[in-house]
């Protein structure tokens, strides 16, 4: 199981386990934010709101170079794309993010709207061609629809949702992204965290494995070149870093 990945040539390789935030629903600080980093999680993923890791970034100085930092662009429109670009460059003090994703594209209506003459994918080639974003992805869950468009060759990478209760990435969206060469970033690997409580299903005595395992799962498929964990606080964080400490494929 592969630990380290490249996902573009000038970009410094990345851990395959990242990091995400979620608005209020995470006190993850600053500090906690370079505790990752300090343990090797270079991939950063903001969720666009002021939070620890916002502020971490504005405090990198020299660090930032080991970053690769993602965000989620919602913009639809060409104008909207720049204006959303350039609030998320000012608010985050950095002169670039890595990866850019357009969120949560979920009818084929918002591609065309999105690739279109006046279209927020106008203005992210530009902002490439400037050298303010590197990677332009999308983030879906319409696997059929995300892997019709990766077959457009207008993305760099895919964001999806990939867990051991939603697999058919496997069918849908692996086989295309693979061909293309192209990188996967996989989110809710813990299905939001149910995958780790009791079901009326489960055998007798049987505890639910902790995240880390379910990380396990979704890196262990090469498909994946990032595997997203949104831990709440310090705690989850920290019970997730065990994984680099025990990096393997999973058993059983």
């Amino acid at each position: 199981m592969e630990r380290w990945v490249r996902l573009a040539e000038d970009l410094p390789p990345v851990c395959r386990l990242g990091l995400a935030t979620r608005g209020d629903r995470c006190q993850l600080t600053a500090d906690d934010c370079f505790h990752a980093m300090e343990n090797g999680i270079n991939y950063w993923n903001w969720c666009g709101v002021e939070d620890g890791m916002s502020d971490a970034i504005r405090q990198l100085g020299k660090e930032r170079s080991q970053l690769v930092i993602a965000f989620q662009l919602q913009a639809r429109t060409e104008d909207d794309a720049w204006r959303e670009l350039e609030q998320v460059l000012q608010n985050l003090r950095t002169d670039r993010v890595e990866v850019v994703t357009f969120y949560y594209v979920e009818r084929e209506s918002e591609w065309q709207q999105i690739a279109g003459k006046s279209g927020a994918l106008n203005a992210m080639r530009k902002a490439k061609e400037q050298k303010l974003v590197r990677l332009i992805g999308l983030t879906s869950h319409q696997r059929k629809l995300a892997a019709k468009i990766a077959e457009t060759g207008e993305l760099d990478l895919l964001m999806i949702r990939y867990n051991a209760a939603h697999t058919g990435a496997e069918r849908d969206v692996f086989p295309v992204t693979q061909r293309l060469s192209l990188p996967v970033i996989a989110y809710t690997c813990t299905r939001w965290g149910q995958l780790m409580k009791p079901t009326p299903f489960d055998p007798p005595n049987f505890s639910p494995p902790p995240a880390r395992e379910w990380y396990r799962f979704v890196l262990a498929n090469p498909a994946v070149s990032v595997a997203l964990m949104s831990p709440f606080d310090r705690k989850e964080l920290d019970e997730n870093l065990l994984l680099l400490k025990d990096w393997r494929e999973p058993t059983g």
